[in-house]
């Protein structure tokens, strides 16, 4: 009975998808009495497609400009320079237009606008004894829309990471007022992203449906949730290579937005078992450190070997993920199932050309301690801090990782 006792939270959203979806933006500002929307973007999507000249012209004269220097992995510097450039256009609205960088710099760049603390004063703290503490930003914030150029975990949350070069972590906030009052799947917007981030950014959909499988005693809209994000990640990887498909980016989108959603519908934003959260901290570590690699390739290069080495200490659910996978039955013994899930994912990364080795990556096993020291510090994946207790053992894996 206790999987039917959950609690739901609901956010206002209204979300657009399709052929010209975009013709709605229009009806968005005016929804939100918006005069001078600021456009977020990075340098590809407005200086190698038409996508913000389009979005330019949908909106007129309630364009205030364009910020289009957001850096890969939402550097604070890049975040910093968008603040003062939406600042300066006096801008009411911010629209992201891009992917996981974009949508969760222009968060930033809105906290950046309303809070009037230095920046390391906004960002979770980390102590040296006892869990991370996230502190309450109470100011108001400008509305946000999001139109996606491919599917991201990142188009509807309140949290957001930012990288900067002076800590050894990535900078955490989080603030519920940063949720988007509209998402955009426009089907123009979703093909103008090249192969390679279509890829990447489809591996790591189909990552975090795959582990959030394994969590037991899900209430029933979660399961719904992560059964369903799970079906439409993993039948639209195998289709993604079509440049001029929208539909299984689509799919993709859909598969992500769900795995928000379960949050809201009384699950956890993350995977609870040691499978994905470590693979979650080393990844995200690695992309910071290595800014060449993708979050794709970083999550299908550790899986692996994580799942083998740390898979028994969650029995439960690596049998659910084998299960999943059709690669273990209940014929077969359970400890079986982490080896079996982690040869599966094994073969169905390498069938979409994504490494499952680290050293594939070409990344010097010289920054094996900074990824670690990055890892230990990691809110989503260790809120109570768990991981510095592990610190022997997380070091070995990671370099077995190799």
């Amino acid at each position: 009975m206790k999987a039917h006792e959950f609690r739901l939270v609901s956010y206002p959203l209204r979300l657009y998808s399709g052929k010209d979806a975009l013709e709605n933006l229009p009806l968005e500002l005016k929804r939100q009495a918006a005069r001078r929307a600021f456009i977020v973007c990075g340098r590809t999507v407005s200086r190698k497609t038409g996508l913000i000249t389009r979005i330019r012209r949908l909106l007129g004269e309630a364009c205030a400009g364009v910020f289009d220097e957001i850096e890969k992995d939402s550097t604070l510097v890049s975040i910093l320079r968008a603040r003062d450039a939406a600042r300066e256009a006096m801008g009411d609205l911010v629209i992201a237009v891009g992917a996981g960088s974009v949508l969760q710099a222009a968060r930033i760049v809105v906290i950046l606008l309303a809070e009037t603390r230095p920046v390391e004063e906004l960002v979770t703290q980390y102590q040296e004894h006892g869990p991370a503490v996230s502190p309450k930003l109470l100011a108001p914030k400008l509305p946000i829309i999001n139109v996606l150029t491919a599917a991201t975990t990142a188009q509807n949350r309140a949290g957001s990471g930012a990288k900067d070069e002076r800590v050894d972590h990535r900078l955490e906030f989080f603030d519920p007022k940063t949720r988007p009052v509209a998402i955009f799947w426009d089907a123009g917007a979703l093909l103008t992203a090249p192969p390679s981030l279509v890829r990447g950014t489809a591996v790591s959909v189909f990552w975090r449906a795959v582990m959030n499988l394994g969590s037991t005693g899900m209430n029933p809209l979660v399961e719904g949730d992560r059964l369903q994000a799970f079906r439409l990640a993993r039948n639209a990887l195998p289709r993604i290579a079509d440049p001029a498909d929208p539909q299984p980016r689509i799919d993709l989108c859909a598969a992500a937005f769900l795995q928000n959603r379960e949050a809201d519908d009384g699950g956890t934003m993350f995977a609870k078992h040691w499978v994905g959260r470590v693979v979650y901290a080393f990844a995200t570590a690695l992309f910071n450190i290595h800014p060449e690699v993708s979050q794709g390739e970083a999550n299908s290069a550790f899986t692996g070997t994580v799942t083998r080495r740390l898979g028994p200490r969650n029995l439960p659910e690596m049998v659910r993920i084998a299960g999943a996978l059709d690669a273990w039955d209940h014929t077969q013994p359970p400890e079986q199932a982490p080896a079996r899930a982690a040869d599966a994912l094994e073969a169905i990364f390498r069938s979409t050309g994504m490494p499952t080795r680290v050293g594939e990556l070409r990344v010097p096993r010289e920054s094996a301690p900074r990824i670690l020291e990055h890892a230990l510090k990691n809110f989503n994946a260790d809120p109570q801090r768990e991981f510095a207790r592990e610190r022997d053992i997380l070091k070995d894996i990671l370099l077995a990782a190799w």
